[in-house]
């Protein structure tokens, strides 16, 4: 099943969600289509990241979030796991873990444990060089009111420091390899 099939599945036309959805996921493209172009010698999948881009927070829809027009019963916080299951469903395993991983700058099971978060106690941590990428490109882009502005590298790592300097040393690292 391709991309914009499994997007009209679950975001019909006449949703602003899908509006939402859509924008976002192309700016997050465009940032790590640019990300792959500055650095060839990371040997990202240019196909992968395009796929990964458009699918990775397709969960939002099953999550309350009624800012960004979605309606469903479960917290935010789970939109990852939510995608990578109906990715799934789908039979697209690998993109299955780019939803499960971009949540932050990646979570571990000990601030998944500590935080008291409603997630499975694993890993949620982003491995490949398309998993990183992606989760560094979508921290530069919002859902909410702007959604074509990129926000400012200082304005990303001070909401990444509300999250704790776990979350902002992940991210710095990302830096390091992406800017």
């Amino acid at each position: 099943m391709m991309v914009e099939q499994i997007i009209d599945k679950y975001y019909p036309r006449d949703k602003k969600a899908r509006n939402i959805l859509k924008t976002h996921s192309l700016m997050v493209m465009e940032k790590a289509l640019q990300i792959a172009s500055e650095h060839p010698e990371l040997e990202a999948d240019e196909i992968l990241l395009r796929e990964g881009c458009m699918l990775h927070d397709i969960g939002i829809v099953e999550t309350y979030a009624p800012e960004i027009h979605c309606f469903g019963e479960h917290p935010y916080i789970l939109h990852g796991i939510i995608g990578g299951n109906m990715l799934r469903e789908h039979g697209l395993h690998h993109l299955a873990a780019i939803c499960e991983r971009h949540t932050g700058a990646g979570l571990s099971a000990d601030e998944i444990i500590t935080q008291k978060l409603p997630l499975p106690h694993v890993d949620m941590l982003p491995e490949t060089i398309e998993e990183k990428i992606i989760c560094f490109a979508d921290k530069f882009y919002s859902k909410g009111k702007d959604l074509t502005k990129e926000k400012s590298l200082h304005k990303v790592r001070k909401g990444m420091s509300r999250h704790g300097e776990t979350q902002l040393k992940r991210f710095n690292e990302m830096c390091e390899m992406f800017l």
